[in-house]
């Protein structure tokens, strides 16, 4: 119905629901309080933004929480997108310019003098999981419709911040772990998201000459490929006629989960770097 593939050339691959990443099809519905997982060329995505992003952002400031050094990261890249932001911080040296609002961020005034009641999206981004939690649980409560995005230093905290209303939680225990092993075992993967990346694996004997339509890779694994590789030349959302050929490589999204049910079940023919 979204009909995505059509008018902007992207094809969405999954999409995150309060911490829990599935993959997409065609029954798939899109809520609001969805996040997507698009994949395509840079002017395919481009043409998304332009039809769907660009003319409909909020002229509401986005409502940061907490100025260390998350926050004044993700200050720096919402001002590269042209976007506007508000920050609450409760260290006076830490307040820089009329954008930064000093107070509590559990004080009420605090965050409506911020926005909290017409922001489209609030980042807590304190260093303090107890505390990320619970402003989590009391945005959610006072904004029920804004997307929140939170920080979590340790892994276990991760579903409770999910639990308590955040639409996505970024861990770097997880993240980082996840990257030191790749780099251990010596694997061409790139992490993209909170239990979510994309590797690169050789076309397993199993699915030479099927067409992705008759290999059925999303429905058998879980992992779902969004590009293809062959003689040097990388092709991006190939369609289901696309036919799989003998030395050709394979980039999919998946979770851990995934790429082992692949792995299992084609066998390791992940490319090795040299």
């Amino acid at each position: 119905e979204s009909k995505l593939r059509q008018s902007a050339g992207v094809t969405v691959v999954g999409l995150w629901r309060r911490g829990n990443f599935e993959m997409a099809s065609a029954e798939t519905r899109i809520d609001a309080d969805s996040v997507m997982v698009l994949v395509g060329s840079k002017e395919q995505l481009r043409t998304f933004d332009e039809l769907f992003c660009i003319y409909h952002v909020s002229p509401d400031p986005v409502l940061l929480i907490g100025a260390g050094r998350v926050g004044r990261a993700a200050a720096r890249a919402i001002t590269e997108r042209e976007v506007d932001y508000r920050m609450v911080e409760s260290k006076p040296e830490r307040i820089f310019n009329e954008k930064y609002i000093l107070g509590n961020a559990a004080d009420l005034a605090t965050l409506e003098r911020a926005g909290i009641r017409e922001t489209p999206a609030v980042v807590i981004t304190t260093h303090d999981d107890d505390m990320n939690v619970y402003l989590t649980l009391y945005c959610r409560r006072l904004r029920p419709d804004v997307q929140i995005i939170s920080r979590a230093t340790l892994e276990r905290n991760i579903s409770t911040m999910h639990r308590a209303g955040a639409d996505f939680v970024l861990s770097y225990a997880s993240m980082g772990a996840t990257m030191i092993l790749n780099v251990l075992r010596k694997t061409d993967i790139l992490v993209i998201a909170e239990g979510l990346h994309v590797a690169e694996m050789d076309v397993p004997p199993a699915l030479v000459g099927k067409s992705l339509q008759e290999a059925a890779i999303p429905q058998k694994t879980g992992c779902n490929m969004v590009a293809l590789r062959c003689n040097g030349q990388l092709t991006m959302n190939p369609g289901p006629d696309a036919r799989l050929q003998e030395g050709a490589e394979l980039l999919l999204i998946c979770t851990t989960e995934g790429e082992q049910r692949f792995m299992k079940r084609y066998g390791n023919g992940r490319r090795r770097v040299q």
